[in-house]
């Protein structure tokens, strides 16, 4: 489980993980072990989504079709016997996204109590913290880096080590500056799977008998700014041809501009952000839709 893992994420990439072994080497027993990085609560145990996803998604839902689990808690054994009909797919929603969160633009961060330290923390504490040796950019593994706040203390966003990741210049300038720090540890995943070609070309740098060469990186047009933030919209939160068409587009765009002002900053004197744009327009959409369901009219194109 990645620091950039909530549960929901984590949940379906076990899901998936487990689905392929049960579809590649069918009745082979099959044994998880799972490592937390980060997650840690107020008391400097695991947060919620850490521990919910040892205690309840796994010993609850996977176990079946597991014969052992190994977490930091502790190993578990199936007293019942595996199962293959492991589900390829698992609807799952965030348990911790409130409707009057995003109605009120409320500030989200990881933990209930912030550090209240004037200063932030030094970077051997944020490798500390993720469980590594050398803080390196965890999007593309190069460094040196920054110590990138999740939400910038210019919107509220505290010192506390869970308020920080560590990034390259370039992926400090492109992360988005928002209220909501599990939006920007969203964006660090997305921004990971993007980057997994530099991740594979580095690895095999280090290690070129054990890592096959993945090749040149295929180009991506960039196109106009709005090209590559409806480009993120679509990969990143979702959206189809129809979210961007209508009356419904029309009243996200009113609501953009109220979340951009009120929810938003600016860092390196960029004064537009893909991530950070593509973030305002998600919100401003789900605004529109909770205020049309809460009236019983339901968002349309």
């Amino acid at each position: 489980m990645r620091v950039e893992d909530n549960f929901e994420r984590c949940a379906q990439r076990l899901v998936e993980t487990v689905a392929f072994a049960a579809r590649t080497q069918p009745r082979k027993k099959r044994y998880l072990y799972l490592d937390v990085q980060g997650h840690k609560n107020d008391a400097g145990g695991y947060d919620r989504d850490a521990y919910e996803i040892i205690k309840e998604f796994l010993m609850g839902l996977l176990m079946p079709y597991l014969t052992e689990v190994h977490t930091p808690l502790g190993a578990f054994r199936n007293p019942k016997g595996q199962r293959e009909d492991v589900p390829e797919v698992l609807e799952i929603r965030d348990p911790d996204e409130r409707p009057d969160e995003l109605l009120n633009l409320e500030m989200r961060v990881r933990g209930r109590v912030q550090d209240g330290r004037r200063s932030r923390p030094p970077l051997s504490m944020i490798a500390d913290y993720l469980g590594v040796e050398e803080a390196a950019c965890i999007i593309c593994w190069s460094t040196p880096v920054h110590r990138a706040h999740a939400v910038p203390d210019g919107l509220g966003g505290s010192n506390d080590v869970r308020n920080f990741a560590p990034l390259c210049e370039e992926h400090h300038r492109q992360a988005p500056d928002v209220i909501d720090a599990e939006s920007f540890w969203s964006w660090i995943d997305y921004a990971c799977e993007k980057e997994a070609g530099k991740r594979l070309a580095l690895m095999h740098k280090v290690a070129p008998a054990l890592i096959p060469d993945p090749g040149p990186e295929p180009v991506r047009p960039q196109g106009t700014f709005f090209d590559q933030v409806k480009r993120e919209l679509v990969e990143l939160y979702g959206w189809v041809e129809s979210d961007f068409e209508g009356l419904a587009w029309s009243r996200v765009l009113d609501d953009f501009y109220v979340v951009l002002e009120q929810a938003t900053g600016k860092h390196f004197g960029v004064d537009r952000k893909v991530s950070t744009y593509a973030w305002a327009y998600n919100v401003a959409k789900k605004r529109v839709q909770l205020r049309d369901s809460a009236g019983g009219d339901p968002l349309r194109a």
